[in-house]
């Protein structure tokens, strides 16, 4: 989103392929939207996307899950990204399926893939769903990367091949996948945060993170009382993530916040607010984060980046995917203590980590300089001059 926005102040025509859920965020942003018909939050409710969820970062959990769940909709979805994309320029998008690579292949226009996560192998860490590799040293790292894109690709083929097949016109890829060398690769994440391998190629670019600065928010009255009342709060929010039993989270989220003596601000209904505790809907990030003394979340790319930019120490508690690795960066920088994975979360465990982050001096000055290493870098700007170079 905060991509496209720039693009369009540039003067580009952008044009968003998400669900239509992101549809004001969009329009937001100026952006047209080709709305795709699946929900995520749907899917993380249904019985599938909570097994999805209790999976962990094993790769072949993770990987087949997705097939679960995406595969009865795929022919749809990929007919829809593909209507999306004609008339494009420039293709760009995750390394989920590679559909750049063949859309852009079979529309005849350049493309880049999109990384939010490390993704290209490299010798110097494993790939996030695979951290024991590193045991085995860079070899195995390097490995890693492939085997998980191999359990990926033998997990799509069935249904990519013939999609490149009988749509696309293109000869179905051997059973190795897709060769992706000289790729370009925008890695929408922070060297402060994951230093640069050395073996990784000049098409690989680490453009920082890209961030949507929302406008000037006013507060509700209510929240802003709250704020004035006390010290700094901690807040609580698990994002898009969507736990089985949500009240039973919240009463454990609640009762930690008291057990480690400090004020809070979850997720959740307005009305279940206290002297001690607020619950708030939709609060922007960017003007709720910098007043917070912690933040406690899932560990998704997004917001573990909106938590660092700001230099608030973070306590990760990951469900799924890469959530994990995130939670392990932040606490190799110093910026938070070992992650606390969701399903393991206690009050007495969280409490822990609450009174942790709320006293250690030395974690909160690691993580004030991460984020001032952050604040410093344009990702937008330097992912704008890398599209500009790819459309010349």
């Amino acid at each position: 989103m905060a991509l496209g926005r720039a693009l369009r102040e540039r003067g580009d025509e952008v044009r968003l392929v998400a669900s239509a859920r992101y549809a004001p965020m969009a329009v937001a942003a100026g952006l047209e939207l080709a709305a795709l018909t699946a929900d995520p939050t749907e899917i993380l409710e249904s019985d599938a996307g909570q097994e999805l969820l209790a999976g962990g970062r094993n790769p072949v959990k993770f990987l087949g899950g997705f097939r679960r769940i995406l595969g009865p909709m795929a022919e749809r979805l990929l007919g829809e990204c593909l209507d999306a994309c004609k008339g494009a320029d420039l293709i760009l998008g995750p390394t989920l399926g590679f559909l750049p690579e063949h859309i852009g292949e079979h529309l005849g226009v350049p493309r880049a893939l999109i990384h939010f996560q490390p993704s290209r192998p490299t010798g110097a860490f494993p790939h996030p769903f695979v951290p024991q590799a590193r045991m085995f040293g860079p070899w195995a790292n390097r490995a890693s990367f492939g085997a998980v894109d191999q359990i990926a690709w033998q997990l799509s083929r069935p249904f990519i091949n013939p999609w490149r097949d009988e749509r696309l016109g293109l000869p179905r890829l051997p059973l190795r996948g897709l060769r992706r060398d000289g790729t370009t690769v925008l890695a929408c994440f922070s060297e402060a945060v994951v230093p640069r391998p050395k073996d990784w190629p000049a098409s690989v670019h680490m453009t920082g993170y890209w961030f949507l600065d929302e406008p000037e928010w006013d507060p509700p009255e209510e929240i802003a009382a709250f704020m004035a009342a006390g010290p700094p709060p901690v807040y609580v929010g698990f994002g898009s993530m969507v736990p089985k039993d949500a009240e039973m989270t919240g009463r454990i989220v609640r009762a930690a916040l008291r057990l480690a003596g400090v004020r809070g601000v979850v997720q959740g209904d307005p009305a279940t607010s206290d002297d001690e505790v607020l619950a708030v809907r939709d609060v922007p990030h960017s003007w709720l984060f910098p007043r917070m003394s912690a933040v406690v979340h899932h560990g998704g790319a997004g917001t573990t980046a909106a938590g660092l930019r700001f230099g608030v120490p973070t306590v990760v508690c990951p469900f799924f995917g890469d959530q994990p690795y995130w939670g392990e960066r932040v606490a190799a920088l110093g910026a938070g203590p070992a992650p606390l994975p969701f399903r393991a979360m206690t009050v007495p465990r969280l409490a822990r980590e609450l009174r942790r982050v709320a006293e250690d001096q030395e974690m909160a000055d690691r993580a004030y300089e991460v984020g001032r290493r952050i604040r410093a870098e344009d990702g937008v700007g330097r992912a704008r001059e890398i599209i500009a170079g790819l459309l010349r």
